[in-house]
């Protein structure tokens, strides 16, 4: 049975992940997540009492403790969710963003290599095939920004925009010299922007969602036209599991959702789904470096690996709008304190 290391995984893709895993598959399981503003262990009641999974609460960068955990629990692979995601966060701080996704992932493959079963013949072959295999999860945001025609692929330039995507590119560039110079096992996955239950109401959909319920002013950055390529966190979930189980060592895959939609369209989908009015649409200055927009070419991934996205936006959008809608309590809990001194900061 596989030991795998999740970090991150109290967090809104890495809980779903943790919850794929442990109904549907025979691994072990161990989430490493230090729990700051958007990890949440409610997220994770229902596999609480599994007995092949085991939380920990800790800082991927503390060096002392994620090498206490690869002795203890003889890791074999990682999967790091870990990482500081919002955009308007990198402007006010950037240096949170270096810290966390930088120097946190090359501190993880550091002791991923530490760890590697070294062939003594054949020391850092990429052909040896025992080391400790690491997977990144990163995101489209690293290629920048595109026109209005084309698609990222895998071969696009990196090119970010914002401090979060220059973080995040940033550690996919240590994961890609990693296998380059000692031939760790790796793979680097970059979705579009994901959407579903258990995310923080930073992001757009569940924060617009929350504000419209509760009949608040919805704030829409520019004129609202920025168009993203939208993908159902479950999708993004069996994707990296194929990935972990079938993508080729060294190889990068994009995983996308063929759901290209403006920001405005999505909001006013919200009003009109919550029944309200589009009184509640208040539009505010643009952010710095605002990318128009993404889109994701997934053809290496649903040609090479069979993969393919299972839910449509029509269908992901709705189930995702009733279950906030009948989740009031989880949302309740995490819109209070901190939160509302960082939304009243970034919107006032």
């Amino acid at each position: 049975m596989k030991n795998i290391l999740i970090t991150g995984g109290a967090g809104f893709i890495g809980s779903n992940f943790v919850k794929l895993m442990l109904n549907n598959y025979d691994y072990n399981i161990i989430n490493l997540d230090l729990l700051t503003y958007a990890g949440n262990l409610e997220n994770l009641r229902e596999i609480e009492g599994k007995s092949n999974y085991t939380f920990i609460k800790g800082d991927i960068c503390d060096k002392k403790l994620v090498g206490e955990i690869f002795t203890k629990y003889d890791i074999d692979t990682i999967v790091n969710f870990a990482a500081e995601s919002h955009v308007d966060r990198s402007i006010e701080n950037p240096e949170i963003f270096l810290l966390n996704n930088i120097l946190g992932a090359q501190n993880l493959l550091d002791n991923a290599k530490k760890h590697w079963k070294i062939n003594p013949e054949d020391k850092y072959s990429r052909e040896y095939k025992e080391g400790v295999k690491y997977l990144q999860v990163s995101t489209d945001e690293v290629y920048g920004a595109l026109g209005k025609e084309g698609m990222f692929t895998e071969t696009t330039p990196l090119s970010p925009n914002s401090p979060y995507s220059a973080s995040k590119a940033s550690a996919d560039l240590f994961v890609r010299a990693y296998y380059e110079t000692f031939g760790m096992p790796i793979n680097i996955t970059r979705c579009s922007n994901n959407y579903g239950p258990y995310q923080f109401p930073e992001k757009l959909i569940p924060l617009m969602i929350n504000n419209c319920k509760n009949d608040k002013k919805m704030p829409v950055y520019g004129d609202g036209m920025q168009v993203r390529d939208w993908l159902h966190v479950k999708d993004h979930c069996t994707a990296i599991y194929t990935v972990l189980e079938k993508g080729k060592i060294g190889e990068v895959y994009n995983i996308g959702g063929n759901n290209e939609k403006a920001n405005i369209e999505i909001v006013k989908l919200i009003i009109n789904t919550i029944g309200k009015s589009e009184d509640l649409i208040e539009y505010v200055k643009d952010r710095p470096g605002h990318d128009r927009r993404y889109a994701i070419d997934n053809t290496k991934i649903t040609s090479q690996l069979a993969w393919e996205p299972s839910y449509t936006f029509e269908q992901g959008i709705s189930e995702t709008i009733k279950w906030y809608l009948d989740n009031e309590a989880w949302l309740s809990k995490i819109t209070s304190g901190e939160y509302l001194k960082y939304y009243e900061n970034m919107y006032k």
